[in-house]
């Protein structure tokens, strides 16, 4: 599986690009995880390549559902 990537843009936050990438903004725990090294970055500047960690549609599904809908997995 090729690893997925993003550049920031100037201005982006962790929310933003979770919001961009997956359609929620619920994954930027997700991408700071795995984007260790930028964990104390608040707002980005432009050229920031950051990597993108697959989230399952099970997990992206269980977005819109509330807490005591959701499946675990």
């Amino acid at each position: 599986m090729r690893n997925k990537t993003y550049t920031t843009k100037s201005g982006d936050m962790w929310d933003m690009i979770s919001f961009e990438v997956y359609g929620s903004e619920l994954f930027a725990d997700d991408l700071m995880r795995a984007n260790f090294e930028h964990r104390n970055v608040t707002i980005f500047n432009a050229g920031v390549t950051l990597n993108v960690p697959e989230i399952s549609p099970m997990q992206l599904d269980n977005t819109n559902r509330p807490p005591w809908r959701r499946s675990n997995g």
